[in-house]
């Protein structure tokens, strides 16, 4: 309501990193994220939900999962103009249908969602029928095209760009001059063996990790497990953990001698202080800042125009 998100940005009571802008390759973790981020609200104000757009096959399993765990009391579903995608998710809709993870209330047996830490997310038919009723509003628009999703997509990039450009301003000096390019600015040293290290989105092979994480957009994160490494690293996690993100930063150079990590962040030295985790997702740095480099002679670094298109 007050405006575009990236005018005026806050930083949340919990995050969590996803590292990628669609769940569609790992909806148990995406669901261990809302569960995680769920679980630190107290009740003491209300909350609202804001759903992502997936609303076909897969995607409206997974609201349905979604809306059996959080048990809302209300549920806004907006429909689209002339075209039927998604049934009305009434309760008795909810309540009967299977979900991506979970079953529906007529089959006995409810499915688990894996994960050792997901054992609670059992659906037995009896508390099923004490699950707290949401009451849906449906809201039906009565004009063309709303709804529509093949413009939404390319709007979600323009604005996630200008997210992380409003994020990369905090960088800058509040007096009023020009803007610093970020080889510019002054970046902290990381030891290698001080944080850990995590590819979400793909594997990688360990030879290839600094070529991978150099010039990245980065989650800075706090794992509760202390980070030990015998040697100078890098200290490598196996698996992607749920954790707490405490902001974000740019990897603006690999150190391979002195074994140090070159980060830009604007988050804050006290809370930079209980980061020993980086997580690399699927997440850009906007072209912008990579092309729009002042000072720069000759081929500008991470930026080529002379690739094959049909790769």
């Amino acid at each position: 309501l007050p405006g575009p998100p990236f005018t005026h940005q806050q930083m949340p009571r919990r995050m969590v990193y996803y590292g990628q802008t669609s769940c569609e390759q790992d909806t148990e973790r995406y669901l261990d994220v809302v569960k995680y981020v769920f679980s630190c609200y107290k009740k003491e104000v209300p909350l609202v939900i804001n759903t992502m757009g997936w609303v076909k096959g897969e995607g409206l399993l997974l609201l349905i999962d979604l809306i059996r765990l959080l048990s809302p009391s209300h549920v806004v579903q907006m429909d689209i103009y002339d075209w039927k995608a998604m049934p009305p998710l009434t309760p008795e809709h909810v309540q009967f249908s299977a979900g991506l993870h979970t079953k529906g209330k007529q089959q006995s047996k409810c499915k688990q969602l894996g994960a050792d830490s997901m054992e609670s997310w059992k659906y037995p038919e009896e508390e099923d029928m004490s699950a707290p009723q949401h009451k849906l509003l449906y809201v039906h628009p009565e004009f063309p095209r709303a709804g529509q999703a093949g413009e939404a997509r390319v709007h979600c990039g323009i604005l996630r760009d200008m997210s992380i450009l409003g994020y990369l301003g905090h960088l800058q000096s509040p007096d009023i001059g020009a803007v610093l390019p970020l080889h510019c600015l002054v970046p902290y040293q990381v030891p290698f063996n001080a944080v850990a290290l995590r590819v979400i989105h793909t594997d990688v092979a360990p030879s290839n990790i600094m070529y991978a994480v150099n010039a990245s957009w980065i989650g800075l994160c706090c794992i509760p497990e202390e980070v030990r490494c015998q040697t100078d690293g890098p200290v490598l996690l196996t698996q992607t953990p749920i954790c707490d993100c405490l902001g974000f930063g740019i990897v603006r150079g690999v150190d391979m001698e002195k074994k140090l990590y070159h980060i830009l962040t604007p988050v804050p030295p006290e809370n930079l202080r209980l980061v020993n985790c980086l997580l690399l997702g699927n997440i850009a740095i906007p072209n912008c800042v990579l092309v729009g480099q002042q000072g720069i002679e000759g081929e500008i670094p991470y930026v080529t125009s002379d690739y094959n298109y049909s790769i």
